[in-house]
């Protein structure tokens, strides 16, 4: 089994087989989301302090801050997947 590697911005990689949902970090629920990942000690910030602009929850429970789009990051992992055809 291999490992599928998608960059989330400024040289960040994610595992992509891991991830459940790429969403904004706009509404209330997620800004809830981020803040019980913190208080757990489930939160990856992978901004490198710049606007939060996606929040990727993966299947482990962890919340992955990133600074690029999420329709970016989405496309990044359609485009991987489209690769290994």
């Amino acid at each position: 089994m291999s490992i599928e590697l998608i960059n989330i911005g400024f040289g960040n990689i994610a595992a992509a087989n891991r991830i459940i949902a790429i969403v904004s970090p706009e509404s209330a629920p997620i800004k809830r989301v981020i803040q019980d990942a913190r208080d757990r000690g489930m939160l990856i910030d992978a901004t490198y302090g710049r606007r939060t602009r996606a929040v990727i929850i993966t299947d482990s429970d962890h919340v992955v801050l990133s600074a690029v789009q999420p329709e970016t990051v989405s496309q990044r992992l359609n485009d991987d997947a489209n690769s290994d055809d």
